[in-house]
C-alpha cells in the first residue's frame, strides 16, 4: 500500500544479488523498490527529471531480455516543458542497495518527434520481441489527432528500435521517402497497452478510445489502424468525429469496448498457478474499475470476456504475470497498491 500514482512493475531476477525484488514506477518519476512483501523507505536514485502536468508522468519500467547480463533497465516518461515535451525512452543499469537501489550510467535513446504543447496522450509502454528489438507506443497527442495518420511524425504510432535506441535496417518505411525510420505501425490513438506473446510471435496493443471505441488489435509492421479517419467511438461531446468504422487499407480492431473501459496495462498469462486462464489476457480498467479476462484460443481467437475485481471499485493501472505465477495488479491514485492475484483454496 501508500503508492501515489503507480504505473508500472518489473520483476527483479531471483538470484543475488537482486533476490526477487520488485520495481515499481511512479507517475511522478519515482522508482520504488518492495522487497519480501515490503516497500523500502528510500526511492531509487538517479532517475530522470519528468514532466507531470495532467497525463504526463513516468510510464513504464521493462528489463533487458538479458538482464541478467547488462543489467539494463528501460524507461518511459514525458520529456520537457508543457509548451514543449514528449514521450522519451531511456535506459541505465540498475544497482541494488541495502536501501533501495540506483541507476547509473542513464541514457536517453529515443524521443519522440516533434515536441508538442499539453498534457494528454503519450502512450509510453515498452514490449521488446523475439529478436531482440523492442517496440514503444506512442500516443498522439490528443489536439494532434489528424497527424496519426501521416509518416513524418510520431504522433500515433508504434515504433521499433533497436536496443541502444537505433534503428533496425528493416522497418517497414525505412525506405519510404518523408517517413520516419523508426515506424512499426500507425494509426493509433494513445495504446496504454503492448505485449509479445512469444508462443505465436504476435504483438498486440490496446489503445483508449474517444467515447467509447477502445480497441485490441493485432499489430503488425507497416499496417494503418485507422486513428482518426475509422473509429467505433464519438468525441467527448457527443460529435461524430468520423462516419466511418471501416474503410480500405485499415484495420479492424480484435475488440472494441463501447461503451470505454479506459484500457491500461497488458498481460499475457502464462504461469502455471492458474490453470485454467492459461493462455489467456489481461486488461486493467481505469473507468471500470476491473481487470478484465479475455480468453485467447490457441488460434489467435479472441472469446468471452469476465470482469474481475469490480467490487473493489479501484482504478487499475498496471497488470503483469509474475514470475512466480501469481497475477500482480497495480491500482491508481493517491491511494494505490500493488495486488497479489494468488489461487483460492
Amino acid at each position: 500500500e501508500g503508492l501515489a500514482g503507480g504505473y508500472a512493475i518489473a520483476f527483479l531476477p531471483t538470484a543475488e544479488p537482486y533476490n526477487g525484488d520488485m520495481l515499481v514506477a511512479l507517475k511522478d518519476g519515482t522508482i520504488r523498490v518492495i522487497r519480501d512483501d515490503e516497500m523500502l523507505d528510500a526511492p531509487v536514485t538517479g532517475t530522470p527529471d519528468v514532466l507531470t502536468v495532467d497525463q504526463a508522468g513516468m510510464f513504464d519500467i521493462v528489463l533487458h531480455p538479458d538482464f541478467d547480463e547488462t543489467g539494463l533497465v528501460y524507461m518511459t516518461y514525458t520529456h520537457g516543458t508543457e509548451g514543449e515535451n514528449a514521450t522519451r525512452l531511456a535506459r541505465a543499469r540498475y544497482v541494488p542497495t541495502e536501501e533501495g537501489g540506483s541507476l547509473e550510467d542513464f541514457e536517453p535513446i529515443f524521443t519522440a518527434s516533434p515536441l508538442k504543447q499539453g498534457g494528454y496522450h503519450y502512450g509510453g509502454r515498452v514490449a521488446f520481441i523475439g529478436d531482440g528489438t523492442l517496440l514503444l507506443s506512442i500516443g498522439e497527442g490528443y489536439r494532434y489527432m489528424d497527424r496519426a495518420q501521416d509518416l513524418d511524425n510520431h504522433f500515433g504510432k508504434i515504433v521499433r528500435l533497436n536496443d541502444d535506441g537505433s534503428v533496425p535496417d528493416d522497418n517497414p518505411f525505412v525506405d519510404t521517402d518523408d517517413a520516419l525510420p523508426e515506424i512499426w505501425s500507425y494509426g493509433h490513438r494513445n495504446p496504454q497497452g503492448l505485449i509479445y506473446i512469444e508462443e505465436t510471435d504476435t504483438v498486440l496493443a490496446h489503445e483508449h478510445g474517444p467515447k467509447g471505441g477502445d480497441e485490441v488489435n493485432v499489430i503488425e509492421p507497416g499496417k494503418n489502424y485507422g486513428w482518426p479517419a475509422i473509429t467505433y467511438g464519438i468525441d467527448y461531446s457527443g460529435a461524430s468525429i468520423t462516419p466511418f468504422t471501416e474503410m480500405n487499407g485499415m484495420e479492424q480492431p480484435e475488440i472494441h469496448f463501447v461503451p470505454s473501459i479506459a484500457p491500461s496495462g497488458f498481460t499475457y498469462y502464462d504461469g502455471d498457478k492458474f490453470p485454467d486462464w492459461q493462455g489467456d489476457l489481461f486488461i486493467g480498467a481505469l473507468a471500470h474499475e476491473h481487470l478484465r479476462r479475455v480468453d485467447l484460443g490457441a488460434d489467435m481467437t479472441f472469446g468471452d470476456q469476465a470482469e474481475l475485481l469490480a467490487d473493489r471499485e479501484q482504478r487499475i493501472r498496471d497488470v503483469r504475470t509474475g514470475p512466480d505465477g501469481n497475477l500482480y495488479v497495480v491500482t491508481d491514485g493517491d491511494g494505490g497498491a500493488v495486488l497479489r492475484l494468488t489461487p483460492g483454496e
